[in-house]
């Protein structure tokens, strides 16, 4: 049981939990590597990795051999499973150093790893897999923790490290990873052994901290005290010579004010940021965020990049700050474009100019120009990438690298990565091949979706459809508990990336704004806009009530332009197009009994569906319908009077309407809530950019419902 205070890390070993798993040293080193991961302050997502050497049968011989389970490639220490680690024989591992041929041929032996595999059905291993392996430890935690880059990224990190410990950490100047850093590791072990000194850890310039012990629980313990050393050592030194960061230069504006400028301008930001492939956005403003932006040495330490390899990998080689004051009114669309637009387009020559700079004759084609990371001095930090997840990744990476460049500069001067170092990690090309193994983007990737009346029925049918296919959903609904419980559900099928949620009155205008502001802070847009929301009232004219009639128009009618007009202006924000989805009705073009009022308002809900696709085709804004009828399943109106209703109208009772609708149809059939998402996904999934203005029945067949 530990008694050590920590203040700057978490202590989360349970001694019931590893009790349960003592004996198994896999499981322990799974356990060690969740509670390492579990604590952003100790390594971000993604990054680091562990290990544990262990004798076992070889099942070729049957003799004891020693073999070293490895964090294996991809994968996240916090998430990681038995099945996310590599086995290797130690003992050919090591031997791998009789064909080395050196830094010009380091990739070659990534190829060799498998000829060591112990576990066949184990993870590929990784580019870091000699460092564990030339090791002698049984227990290794390689880890990325702010505090412990902040000093291995300083000036003087090296003076720093030593007297820090005491000669007890050893040091390694900057190397990519990979099979000879492995080697220096060891060098520097062997080294400090001859000195009679015994290292508990190796701090790596600009990359990182590799810390062990005999024990599971020892090399956790030893990883935190390291951590809790650097972060204490930072803390305590952090402002004696200089403010942080030279102090502010601005202040942020008030948390209300941010949200509704970030909101304003991130649809713009997105558009100047997919003029290469279409980008989801993330919006970060905590403090430490704020602190940096704001400050008197943004100018100098931005231009600077990131020095973690992890960190570059996500953040691009340095991010774009915007020129705008943080009150900047940002409401004519065209005049902040223009004023943006030089910006990026110097951000993008700027890369080309690094990419021609540094390539070599064999580094792959260069890719997206634009940034990842765009800073808003006073408001906050937007980040780009082809989803959600990878965004909130990217930001929370440069988070961390705005950390270590606060440590860095509170003890000594933060240095990045040269250029051509940084160049040579982004355009590695073991990641190329990493990236070319990817599978194929979904059809509504990089898509960001809002339907109404998404709590259940057609709507929420119709989200999960969209999400199936790549897209981010945005639900909305007028019932919050409803709301609360869909929400829930799609995290649990999709991953909290995938979906926000937010509550949405479509009769009142205020309401449809703030929905769309919520769903660009979220994802940074809107591309597809699903008008779903929707009542159904059956009475014959002589008993309709005004009330029910204004209900009728408010919700069908004055919810799908309000939502509408809200959708468009983000898309013009964005200025590459979108879709406005209506959900109408066979009773658009069909008379019946007793539906004065519903079937008018779906009339007029089908007019003006033909007349926003004339006024916004200049937009390349899409805007179609989708006509269904005698939806029961899952249907919210169903179970308001119109069941009633409509059993009323045809003189039959309501336990036999399914029957009956599924009768009077062509083919026979009843129509689901899937049926109707798979309409709306036509549209929009790539096959029909091309058709605007049309309506697309589902009804099972409805002759009296032909468009003519």
């Amino acid at each position: 049981m530990n008694t050590t205070p920590f203040q700057h890390v978490s202590y989360l070993w349970d001694d019931q939990i590893a009790a349960n798993i003592a004996g198994d040293e896999v499981a322990l080193l799974v356990y060690r590597s969740n509670l390492l991961g579990a604590d952003l302050r100790l390594t971000n997502y993604g990054g680091g990795n562990t290990s544990c050497k262990l004798n076992d049968k070889d099942p070729l011989t049957g003799q004891p051999t020693e073999v070293m389970w490895v964090k294996g490639s991809g994968g996240d220490l916090g998430t990681m499973k038995r099945s996310g680690l590599a086995a290797l024989y130690v003992d050919r591992l090591r031997s791998l150093k009789n064909v080395y041929r050196g830094l010009e041929h380091e990739d070659d032996m990534v190829a060799l790893f498998y000829h060591c595999i112990f576990d066949l059905t184990s993870k590929a291993p990784s580019i870091d897999t000699p460092l564990h392996g030339f090791l002698p430890f049984k227990h290794i935690d390689h880890l990325h923790p702010d505090a412990a880059i902040a000093i291995a990224a300083a000036k003087d990190g090296k003076r720093i490290t030593q007297e820090l410990f005491g000669g007890k950490i050893g040091w390694v100047d900057w190397q990519r990873p990979g099979f000879d850093l492995g080697l220096q590791l060891l060098d520097c072990l062997e080294e400090n052994a001859k000195q009679g000194i015994t290292l508990r850890g190796v701090m790596l310039g600009s990359h990182g901290l590799f810390t062990w012990g005999n024990t599971a629980y020892e090399s956790y313990l030893n990883t935190l005290e390291v951590v809790e050393t650097c972060a204490d050592y930072l803390q305590k030194n952090e402002g004696k010579t200089r403010p942080v960061f030279g102090g502010a230069k601005i202040e942020s504006l008030e948390k209300t004010t941010r949200l509704k400028q970030a909101a304003a301008l991130a649809p713009v930001l997105r558009g100047l940021c997919s003029s290469a492939t279409k980008m989801i956005g993330h919006f970060s403003h905590d403090e430490r965020v704020l602190q940096f932006i704001n400050s008197n040495d943004l100018e100098r330490l931005a231009p600077l990049g990131t020095s973690c390899p992890d960190h570059f990998l996500r953040t691009k080689i340095s991010p774009l700050v915007l020129e705008l004051k943080p009150d900047e009114d940002v409401s004519d669309v065209q005049a902040i474009q223009s004023k943006l637009e030089p910006s990026f387009e110097a951000y993008r020559r700027m890369y080309a100019s690094y990419y021609d700079a540094c390539r070599h004759p064999n580094s792959p084609d260069m890719r997206d120009p634009n940034p990842v990371v765009v800073l808003w001095p006073g408001v906050g930090m937007f980040t780009f990438a082809k989803d959600k997840q990878t965004a909130r990744v990217a930001a929370e990476f440069y988070s961390n690298a705005i950390n270590v460049m606060r440590g860095a500069e509170a003890v000594s001067e933060y240095t990045a990565l040269p250029r051509q170092e940084a160049f040579d990690i982004e355009y590695w090309l073991l990641e190329e091949a990493k990236l070319q193994r990817l599978p194929k983007p979904k059809p509504l990737s990089g898509r960001v979706a809002l339907v109404t009346g998404s709590g259940g029925g057609i709507g929420k049918a119709i989200a999960r459809k969209f999400a199936e296919e790549g897209a981010c959903v945005v639900l909305s609904d007028v019932h919050a508990e409803r709301l609360d419980e869909a929400k829930n559900e799609f995290i649990r099928a999709f991953g909290k990336d995938a979906v926000s949620s937010t509550l949405l009155n479509v009769t009142d205008g205020r309401s449809a704004s703030e929905a769309m502001e919520a769903a660009v802070l979220a994802f940074g847009g809107v591309d597809i806009v699903v008008n779903n929301a929707g009542i159904s009232i059956s009475q014959a004219l002589a008993e309709h009530t005004e009330e029910n009639w204004d209900k009728l128009y408010d919700i069908l009618v004055k919810g799908q332009f309000l939502v509408s007009q809200a959708g468009v202006a983000v898309m013009r924000k964005q200025g590459f197009g979108g879709d406005i989805l209506n959900i109408v009705s066979k009773n658009a073009v069909v008379a019946g009994p007793n539906n004065a009022g519903y079937g008018s308002a779906k009339a007029a809900q089908a007019h003006l569906t033909r007349l926003l696709a004339s006024e916004l085709g200049g937009d390349k804004i899409r805007v179609n319908m989708v006509n269904p009828d005698a939806v029961i399943a899952g249907s919210n109106i169903w179970a308001g009077g119109w069941a009633e209703g409509r059993a009323k109208a045809y003189g039959i009772s309501v336990e036999e309407l399914p029957a009956y609708y599924a009768k009077r149809t062509l083919l026979g059939e009843i129509i689901l809530p899937e049926d109707v998402a798979n309409a709306c996904y036509a549209f929009v999934g790539g096959l029909l950019n091309k058709s605007t203005g049309n309506a697309l029945n589902v009804d099972g067949g409805v002759a009296m419902g032909f468009l003519r």
